[in-house]
């Protein structure tokens, strides 16, 4: 009977052993997958960090630019300041050269007559214009056309 129990042991070790041996056989073949996988994380690990330094470089050079167009902003708003200064005091000055003229102006006008003594009105001497012979209308159509041709050419000129 020992026998059979000596075999029995020893066939249940030998089933032990072929299940640990096709355990390490599947252990094996997920350490190696395992290893691939790490092999995969390190090269997309690299990428990150490369990726991450040229956006870095990015975000330096971005700031570069911001800070030289806050200071091309502020140049131009400190200039368009003082030209809008400057507008304000021309705006001012003629304010007083048109007053100084109205003022002239009102001076030299003479002082309106008593309404008691109103001769009786004059009729109007004809005009120049008035006397003239009416101008050919042929003539004037051809004239408003050069005119308009002038102003369209004018025009073109100016959207150019």
């Amino acid at each position: 009977m020992t026998q059979w129990i000596g075999f029995a042991v020893e066939g249940l070790v030998a089933v032990l052993l072929l299940l640990t041996i096709a355990y390490c056989v599947a252990l094996n073949s997920k350490l190696r997958r395992l290893k691939a996988d790490e092999h995969a994380l390190k090269a997309t690990i690299a990428e990150l960090i490369t990726a991450t330094e040229i956006a870095e470089r990015a975000i330096a050079g971005l700031k570069v630019t911001v800070r030289e167009c806050d200071q091309n902003i502020g140049d131009r708003l400190r200039t368009a300041e003082r030209f809008a200064a400057d507008i304000q005091r021309q705006i001012e000055a003629g304010t007083v050269v048109l007053d100084r003229l109205a003022r002239i102006v009102a001076a030299s006008r003479p002082a309106p007559e008593p309404a008691a003594e109103a001769p009786a009105p004059v009729p109007p001497a004809p005009s120049p214009a008035a006397l003239a012979p009416a101008p050919d209308s042929k003539a004037v159509l051809a004239a408003a056309q050069a005119f308009a041709e002038r102003a369209r050419a004018r025009a073109k000129g100016l959207a150019a």
